[in-house]
């Protein structure tokens, strides 16, 4: 029986750490993540890149960053017939610390767009300089 009982336990554990690492986007990942001063050159020399804010309207209120199209995450899925002209774009996601983005990143994915997650979201995004605007 306490065979059995250890065994469960690591089957748990094994599963816990494999959630834990998709929901990081360690694994399974079919998109792209970049780092914020990665983002912000992509932003001031591609014109084919687009921005997307998967945040609250509240947190978009408190400071976004230029020219960011707000959909927020819970609405996402409803909302992708308004980024239909950036189908052929790269679309950088980014939210408060980059796990919402992560699951906008899968979500634009899965209906043919072409995301770049931004690790750390905004907060990593003011860390590296980025001009927020209100």
């Amino acid at each position: 029986m306490k065979k059995i009982i250890n065994i469960l336990y690591w089957v748990a554990m094994l599963c816990l750490l494999l959630w834990f690492s998709y929901k990081k986007g360690w694994i399974l990942a079919n998109f792209k993540s970049i780092d914020a001063k990665t983002a912000i050159t992509l932003l001031k020399n591609d014109t084919n890149v687009s921005l997307l804010d998967v945040r609250t309207i509240q947190e978009y209120k408190e400071g976004h960053l230029r020219d960011a199209r707000l959909i927020p995450i819970q609405t996402l899925s409803e909302k992708l017939t308004m980024l239909k002209a950036d189908k052929n774009k790269q679309i950088l996601v980014y939210c408060r610390t980059g796990n919402r983005s992560l699951a906008a990143s899968r979500i634009l994915k899965e209906h043919g767009f072409t995301p770049l997650n931004i690790k750390g979201g905004i907060i990593q995004l003011k860390a590296a300089g980025a001009e927020i605007i209100k």
